[in-house]
């Protein structure tokens, strides 16, 4: 398993459902705040039915700090009561988050709906559960919200409908323009990265992706990667055979550290991503672009274009 990063003090999970069941039963009609009230597991989705939503919904998201690392994170008690409120619940699924539909299921609310974005693609676990690397599913997700916003408050259909177009067609401008600068500038560009993360947004820019799947997979899981697998990532940068080294700076395992200085050292340029919005207090697309111009970069001191 992954190394949770967070110290705060967490309760087991068990003890969290028994809270719930014993003094949160009555939460049905309690929803605080302006709006339809959304509780996103991750602050990525989050961000997304922020903006979404406007002045008709509450958006609270239950992991935002950088340093927590959502495949491990054990919730608190604050979580399940900020759950228990929830009329739209955003969940990742895949396997990410599997605390946040306990905590649903743990104090059910006649009406509610649940989002789970890996069931809106028809994944499961076992798949790469990254989904918000994904630009077109970002766009579908948000369709989505939008939906369930409408479901839950038919009165601002309107309104939300007039967000959503905003969202796509002035919010997220300069992310669009930046995948597609990439891909037409740096089409075929061989690039290794040290995390599944990265496999879904690597296509969408035209990046010939060569670390081994499997390495990816093991890194952003916590398991063991086979000897050939490290062996083969040590030669790809050896021999430069790739051009940027991307690594999530989240999850900065000894393994990492060492492929990072073996790319350093051979002057490969180094561009990093993260799993949640650094800073917390940007929006998706912030984050996104910002990341994306690092990107850019590297593979201009890369190849010169």
């Amino acid at each position: 398993m992954r190394r949770l990063l967070c110290t705060l003090p967490a309760l087991p999970l068990c003890s969290l459902l028994a809270l719930l069941a014993a003094g949160c039963a009555s939460t049905g009609g309690g929803f605080s705040g302006h709006g339809v009230r959304v509780v996103a597991a991750e602050n990525f989705w989050g961000s997304l039915a922020r903006q979404l939503g406007g002045v008709h919904a509450s958006v609270q998201s239950i992991i935002v700090n950088p340093a927590e690392d959502p495949h491990d994170y054990e919730p608190r008690a604050s979580d399940a009561r900020t759950m228990a409120t929830a009329q739209l619940a955003i969940v990742n699924g895949i396997g990410y988050d599997p605390w946040a539909p306990k905590l649903l299921s743990a104090n059910p609310v006649d009406g509610r709906l649940t989002l789970t974005v890996g069931s809106l693609f028809g994944l499961q676990e076992g798949d790469n559960p990254h989904r918000w690397y994904d630009p077109a599913e970002v766009l579908r997700t948000a369709d989505a919200i939008t939906g369930d916003l409408q479901r839950l408050d038919p009165g601002h259909r309107n309104y939300f409908a007039q967000r959503l177009r905003r969202f796509q067609t002035s919010g997220l401008t300069a992310y669009h323009r930046l995948i597609e600068e990439i891909r037409r500038r740096y089409a075929g560009v061989p690039v290794g990265a040290s995390e599944s993360i990265f496999a879904l947004l690597a296509p969408s820019l035209g990046l010939r992706l060569i670390t081994p799947p499997s390495f990816m997979k093991a890194i952003s899981e916590g398991s063991e990667v086979t000897a050939a697998d490290v062996a083969l990532a040590e030669r790809q940068l050896d021999t430069r055979a790739l051009k940027v080294w991307v690594y999530n700076s989240q999850n900065v395992t000894p393994e990492i550290q060492r492929l990072n200085g073996l790319a350093r050292a051979h002057g490969i340029p180094v561009a990093t991503v993260t799993e949640t919005l650094a800073p917390a207090a940007d929006s998706f697309q912030q984050w996104q672009v910002s990341q994306l111009r690092a990107l850019r970069s590297a593979l201009h001191r890369a190849t010169g274009r």
